[in-house]
């Protein structure tokens, strides 16, 4: 499930693979941009922004988001593919290197003066050099009958954490997930959040328990019906969004999150 974490990694990998070089060919398999052709144009970065992906080409952005199961993966010149070719979105080829997007949930390209202006809905990244606390805490506060759980997840409020990373970081602070924002001590969780992240950044495998053994990563996020693993009740599980669209898995113990 790919989160700020993942994203970061997933445009570091792209970045150190094909900044500063040409593409040769590029493929950009969605109708409103399947004529764009990037050969000639030099790669000046891949960053990310929360969750969403960069990709600064010649004078345009290919801007990409995984949503829930797509991947970039970057491939040596003629090695097979990990995955069918009609699951590939976006393939951008230099001559050493094809980096390929499976299954992209959002793919478009615009002119790069529009980037800030594209994403400006977004709020401080954890992991980007934007990032400003008091910002974060400000936009969360102005929403105080929101279910705290809803409101951390919400890219608007603070870009980059996804709903794995929300349910443990409310559960290391003993957040109810439904307790609305303008009750929780917003400080701390935001610290609390960025920590995490940035704890999970160069890690493959993501923990919040300190814990990287299969099955022991995570403390509440996948594990209903499961005993806490810091009281022994067993683990509730709900939906909560902003509507029914939007309904997000939760996970809480109901003695450690009062």
């Amino acid at each position: 499930m790919p989160e700020g974490d993942t994203v970061f990694r997933a445009a570091r990998r792209l970045d150190d693979a094909l900044a500063g070089r040409t593409v040769v060919r590029s493929d950009i398999r969605v109708p409103a941009f399947a004529t764009v052709d990037l050969a000639g144009e030099t790669i000046h970065s891949v960053a990310s922004r929360g969750k969403h992906l960069l990709m600064r080409i010649g004078g345009v952005v290919l801007h990409t988001h995984l949503k829930m199961e797509a991947e970039w993966r970057v491939l040596r010149p003629g090695q097979r593919w990990p995955s069918p070719a009609h699951r590939a979105r976006a393939i951008v080829e230099t001559a050493d290197a094809t980096a390929v997007g499976f299954d992209l949930g959002v793919v478009e390209v615009f002119p790069a003066a529009e980037e800030a202006d594209r994403l400006g809905h977004l709020g401080p990244d954890l992991l980007g050099p934007d990032w400003d606390a008091a910002e974060a805490t400000r936009r969360l506060a102005a929403e105080p009958g929101v279910p705290a759980v809803v409101a951390l997840a919400d890219q608007r409020n603070l870009a980059g954490l996804g709903n794995v990373l929300v349910n443990e970081v409310c559960f290391l602070r003993g957040i109810r997930p439904e307790r609305p924002i303008g009750e929780v001590d917003l400080v701390p969780a935001i610290d609390l959040a960025r920590r995490v992240i940035h704890a999970n950044r160069d890690r493959s495998e993501r923990t919040t328990t300190g814990d990287t053994r299969p099955g022991r990563r995570l403390w509440v996020y996948g594990r209903a019906g499961e005993p806490c693993r810091r009281c022994g009740t067993r683990i509730a599980y709900g939906r909560f969004g902003r509507n029914d669209v939007e309904l997000r898995e939760t996970y809480w113990c109901p003695h450690c999150q009062p």
